[in-house]
């Protein structure tokens, strides 16, 4: 029961937060400024505004700078940072930027599990390279080896149902990201991934599907709050059934190199003889070694007796 509750109050949770913004633009409208004289900020309040006042950083959504005449000065509300990489590996819930156009970016990761009812699972090298053919539009694909487990839900590190004792192989996946929607104003940001996950090796043979949507806003302090649905195929022997992954993450940088985040996602599935109902809070840490390099860690614990005890995972992020 309490499974159940957690479900449906997380699940209503997310659709208002995706239902609300919509409304938001309409019940309140901003209405442009069009005295010019006052609308050119002193560089006391232009400081402020790039800073961000002591509750505005909480609540304040960014948007592109602007001058006297209403022209964009940059890309200060933009989720995606064109200096800056953004992997989809930092957490459970993947990034809602998309690689840029013609830029590539290569992540992989170590995933440690210590399995609740015994023995412990390894998983490498999580490889994942994702080309930007677009500026709103990525192909993506991955390779994976996985040891005393099951696959995730995606195969790029997410947290796995305790079920240790079962040597899965490895296996490939391949797909693209969509960027769907900029952020602007309470309008989130949003993005969708379509994958197919194919074993190479192992006793697995069936090709299972996968989809994932994204969304988020980003606070005037640059804190982050993003969102995802993940549905996925699955089976074990003859059994077929469905898997399902919400999550919700906020993240929290800390100076220019580094950003945090705490997370809490839940795997459940639907169809399948035996339930999975696996609820799990999970912390991170990323270093930006460069514009174009970072390497992270985050750490996760289950919530109940069908989530996995504890995994650790560290990776890294290269963009060229």
């Amino acid at each position: 029961m309490v499974d159940n509750m957690l479900r449906y109050v997380f699940t209503g949770v997310g659709l208002l937060l995706f239902v609300l913004p919509t409304f938001a633009q309409d019940l309140f409208p901003v209405r442009p400024n069009t005295n010019e004289a006052s609308a050119a900020p002193t560089m006391m309040m232009q400081q402020e505004i790039d800073r961000g006042s002591r509750i505005d950083s909480l609540w304040t959504i960014r948007r592109p700078r602007r001058d006297a005449l209403g022209q964009e000065q940059g890309t200060q509300g933009s989720f995606e940072r064109p200096d800056e990489i953004e992997t989809d590996r930092d957490s459970f819930t993947p990034a809602v930027t998309t690689v840029a156009r013609h830029r590539t970016i290569l992540e992989s990761a170590y995933t440690f599990t210590d399995f609740r009812h015994g023995g412990e699972g390894h998983s490498f090298p999580e490889l994942l390279v994702r080309y930007g053919l677009t500026d709103r539009w990525e192909l993506r694909l991955g390779w994976n080896y996985e040891i005393a487990g099951i696959p995730a839900l995606d195969g790029e590190g997410a947290a796995l149902p305790d079920e240790g004792g079962k040597e899965f192989g490895n296996r490939v996946t391949y797909g693209s990201k969509f960027r769907l929607t900029e952020a602007e104003g309470w309008m989130p940001g949003s993005a969708i991934i379509l994958a197919g996950a194919t074993p190479t090796g192992g006793p697995a043979t069936d090709t299972h599907f996968i989809a994932t949507y994204v969304f988020g806003w980003e606070f005037a302090n640059r804190w982050k709050l993003d969102a995802s649905f993940r549905y996925g195929t699955g089976s074990e022997e003859e059994d077929r059934f469905n898997e399902w992954a919400p999550s919700l993450v906020l993240k929290v940088p800390i100076g220019e190199k580094i950003n945090t985040h705490v997370e809490y996602f839940s795997i459940f599935s639907t169809g399948k003889e035996e339930a999975i109902r696996a609820h799990y809070f999970s912390p991170g840490v990323h270093f930006l070694v460069t514009e174009n390099f970072e390497i992270g860690v985050r750490v996760a614990w289950g919530l109940n007796e069908q989530a996995t005890n504890f995994f650790a995972n560290a990776g890294i992020g290269w963009r060229f």
